[in-house]
C-alpha cells in the first residue's frame, strides 16, 4: 500500500502537529510535506495529497471534503501572527497590500473591511509594495514573518482579535481535511498523533528551523496564542466566516 500523503503548513503554529506526527510513534505509513498554506490547499485540490491542513478560506473551492480531526489552528483572542500593519488609523487607509500565502487572511481582512470597519480600500498584492508604506497604506502579513514587526508600526490590527471583537466568536485559520474517507485505523492514529503533539507543545519547538524568536517567546506563542481545539464556538465562528464567503 502506498503511503498516505499529508500536506501541512510550515509555520511555527503547526510545530505541535508536526512533532506529534513525526515523534509520537503513533502514526505509520505516511509521507509528510510542509508548505505555505496556499500550496497545501492546491495539493489537496489536485489530489497530490490525501490529508491536508488547509486554510479555511480555501474550503469553498474544494469539493467533497471531510474534516478529519477535532484539532485546528485557531484563536480565541489576539493571535499575534495575522496582522494588518499601518502608519495611520483604519479610516485613513486607502490601499492595503495582501500577503497571498493564505486565502484565509485575505478573505478575513476583506470581510472585516466591508462588514465591520466600513472602509473600502484598494487591494493590492504584497509583491506590488515598493519600499516602505506611505501614510495612507497598510499591509497584511501572516505567519512567522510577523514576529518583531508589530512595534515597528504605529498601528497594528490583529485580525483574529478584530474578528472576535465584532462577532463574539473565535476564529479558525486552518483545519485538517481529506477528500476521501480514510481507513478508520489510520484516522484514529492520526488524531492520536496530533493530540500527543499538542500535549507536548514545549518540546515541539525543537522542530523549528532557525527560529528568529526566542525559545521563551515561541513556547508562549504555542501555549497562549494559538488555540488548537476545534470546539463548538470555533465551529460556529468558522460557519459564519464561510457564510460571509458565500
Amino acid at each position: 500500500m502506498n503511503p498516505i500523503r499529508i500536506t501541512a503548513i510550515s509555520y511555527y503554529n503547526t510545530l505541535p502537529f508536526i512533532y506529534g506526527l513525526t515523534h509520537s510513534g503513533l502514526l505509520a505509513g505516511y509521507e509528510l510535506k510542509l508548505e505555505v498554506p496556499s500550496v497545501s490547499a492546491r495539493k489537496i485540490i489536485s489530489n497530490e495529497a490525501e490529508i491536508g491542513l488547509i486554510p479555511v478560506g480555501a474550503l469553498p473551492g474544494i469539493n467533497n471534503y471531510h474534516v478529519v480531526s477535532n484539532l485546528c489552528i485557531g484563536a480565541d483572542k489576539d493571535v499575534k501572527s495575522v496582522l494588518l500593519l499601518a502608519n495611520a488609523d483604519l479610516k485613513v487607509i486607502k490601499t492595503i497590500y495582501l500577503d497571498t500565502d493564505s486565502l484565509t487572511s485575505v478573505n478575513l481582512v476583506r470581510i472585516l473591511a466591508e462588514k465591520y470597519w466600513k472602509i473600502n480600500p484598494q487591494w493590492k498584492s504584497l509583491s506590488e509594495l515598493k519600499g516602505k508604506l506611505s501614510q495612507d497604506e497598510g499591509m497584511v502579513l501572516i505567519g512567522d514573518k510577523t514576529f518583531g514587526l508589530a512595534n515597528q508600526y504605529p498601528f497594528c490590527y490583529d485580525l483574529a482579535g478584530e474578528w472576535i471583537k465584532y462577532t463574539g466568536l473565535p476564529f479558525v485559520f486552518a483545519v485538517w481535511i481529506s477528500r476521501q474517507p480514510l481507513p478508520e485505523e489510520f484516522e484514529k492514529a492520526f488524531q492520536s498523533a496530533l493530540s500527543w503533539g499538542v500535549e507536548h507543545r514545549e518540546e515541539s519547538i525543537i522542530m523549528a528551523v532557525n527560529p528568529h524568536i526566542s525559545e521563551k517567546e515561541l513556547i508562549s506563542y504555542l501555549k497562549n496564542d494559538i488555540s488548537y481545539n476545534l470546539d463548538e464556538p470555533k465551529k460556529k465562528g468558522m460557519e459564519l466566516f464561510l457564510k460571509y464567503l458565500g
